[in-house]
């Protein structure tokens, strides 16, 4: 049995979704496949969400935005939604068993300084950080992991 696709969706896939992605793929370990994709993706990903990450030790600088479609054709057994826009648009995939809706404030419309940008970069890295490390350790409590 090959592992179950949890796939996190937001509007841009630049920041809060790729966020998502490295903290719950760091959080669940072996065993799932953790992916990202955006409605109307961004084409890149924020460097001040690659360098919020790098601050906690998770590397996405490899990490690349790209359109919800590219999954329609795979097993996807979860879909987790990070911004509103994304789960209003978010089609039902083949094979999927579980939709959650986990809503987070976009640190790409952050205004002011780069630092105070920045801060807000790192607010919403630490709110999805609580909110997916409590999803892992269920998924994990689940299987008996």
């Amino acid at each position: 049995m090959s592992a179950p696709t949890i796939l996190i969706l937001c509007t841009g896939n630049s920041c809060r979704s790729h966020l998502a992605e490295g903290i719950l793929r760091e959080a669940l370990g072996q065993g799932y496949q953790v992916r990202s994709a955006g409605s109307k993706p961004a084409g890149y990903v924020h460097p001040l969400a690659i360098k919020a990450m790098a601050e906690i030790g998770l590397d996405i600088s490899a990490h690349r935005s790209k359109h919800l479609d590219e999954f329609l054709n795979g097993e996807v057994e979860t879909v987790i939604t990070v911004c509103g826009n994304a789960d209003q648009a978010c089609p039902m995939f083949p094979g999927q068993v579980n939709r959650h809706h986990f809503p987070f404030d976009d640190p790409a419309h952050a205004t002011g300084t780069e630092e105070e940008q920045y801060a807000v970069f790192r607010r919403v890295r630490d709110e999805i950080r609580a909110v997916f490390g409590a999803y892992a350790a269920g998924r994990k409590d689940e299987q008996g992991r």
